[in-house]
This record gives C-alpha cells, sequence and structure tokens, in this order.
C-alpha cells in the first residue's frame, strides 16, 4: 500500500492535527475526550500521518468526501439530487456528454451557435 499512501489526500493529516491541537495547547487526552476516542487511536491518527482505511472505502465506493465534510453543503440538496449526483460520479467519462445533452434539452437549454 505505499504507493497508494503517496496519492492520499491525508497525508498530512496526522501532522496537521497534530500541530493544530498543540497550537490550542490542547493535550492527546483532552481532544481524544472532546471527540470521544481513546487517546491511543488519537496518537495512531496523528502519528500514521493519514488515514488509509477511511481514504481506501472512500475511494472505493467512489463516495462523494464533501458529504461527510461539509454536510452543510449536502443540505441544500434534497435526495434525489444527492442520488442523481452520486450515480453521475460513477459515470463513466465517455457518456457524459449524452448525460449533459439529456439535461439541457430537459431544462430547455440550447446551445449558442458558433457565429
Amino acid at each position: 500500500m505505499p504507493k497508494e499512501r503517496e496519492k492520499e489526500s491525508f497525508a498530512s493529516l496526522g501532522d496537521d492535527i497534530k500541530a493544530a491541537r498543540q497550537v490550542l495547547n490542547i493535550s492527546r487526552r483532552e481532544l481524544a475526550k472532546m471527540v470521544n476516542i481513546d487517546p491511543r487511536y488519537l496518537a495512531n491518527i496523528e502519528n500514521s500521518g493519514s488515514l488509509p482505511v477511511f481514504y481506501q472505502l472512500v475511494k472505493i465506493c467512489k463516495l462523494p468526501v464533501e458529504r461527510y465534510f461539509f454536510p452543510e453543503a449536502g443540505e441544500q440538496d434534497d435526495p434525489e439530487r444527492q442520488r442523481t449526483a452520486h450515480k453521475l460520479s460513477l459515470c463513466p467519462k465517455q457518456y457524459l456528454l449524452v448525460i449533459e445533452g439529456t439535461i439541457d434539452g430537459a431544462i430547455g437549454i440550447e446551445e449558442a451557435e458558433d457565429a
């Protein structure tokens, strides 16, 4: 899994959490209590520098990370839009033009002809 870890967006997360905790002058035990986890688990997150299981699950299942980190953005969308957005994220690229054309036709957008 080393090659996969190099690609992770979360590679510096552990160091960032540790640095932020230190700047805020919060002990590992205090922060762990605040998020309801064992201090050893927090130490593992800080020292490993990543969350490989989370990353792999999100990547394999093609889940929209924004929904979990920024839920307020998703609150504006109804379940149908969320479901459609998820399906669109799973769609092979070669079908996107067809889908876009279908949506344009459904909402009445016409392409401007090149002059």
